[in-house]
């Protein structure tokens, strides 16, 4: 399997179990420290295309890969775009539920499309 997948679901499963410590969880990846550092700009964005569902509504696994996306989208920008969003859909079919994948895909389209068209 792809490394940087498995660094995803590593980091995935770093912000699902902190969803539950309240930061107790020893933080070891790099990137799970940024994410968690932008976590606030993270999830308004997050709340403001997907305003149907409140945070704490959000399973959290669905939540924790929402946050890596949205993270790697707008303050990362390693990878393209489309790479992100179907790399987040890729986790969302192995650790969410069987609807969880459309979620995703629908907040990330609306966070990609109005980061870009604002970027622009």
């Amino acid at each position: 399997m792809d490394p940087r997948h498995n660094l995803r679901i590593k980091i995935v499963q770093q912000l699902f179990a902190l969803s539950f410590s309240k930061g107790k969880v020893t933080v070891k990846k790099n990137k799970t420290k940024e994410v968690l550092k932008n976590l606030p700009e993270i999830n308004g964005l997050i709340k403001e295309h997907a305003p149907k569902y409140p945070l704490d509504k959000i399973a959290k696994v669905d939540l924790a890969i929402l946050q890596l996306a949205v993270y790697e989208l707008n303050f990362e920008k390693k990878e393209p775009p489309k790479v992100i969003i179907d790399e987040a859909i890729e986790l969302a079919k192995e650790l969410g539920s069987d609807k969880t994948f459309g979620f995703v895909n629908a907040v990330l389209g609306k966070v990609y499309n109005t980061t870009n068209i604002t970027n622009n």
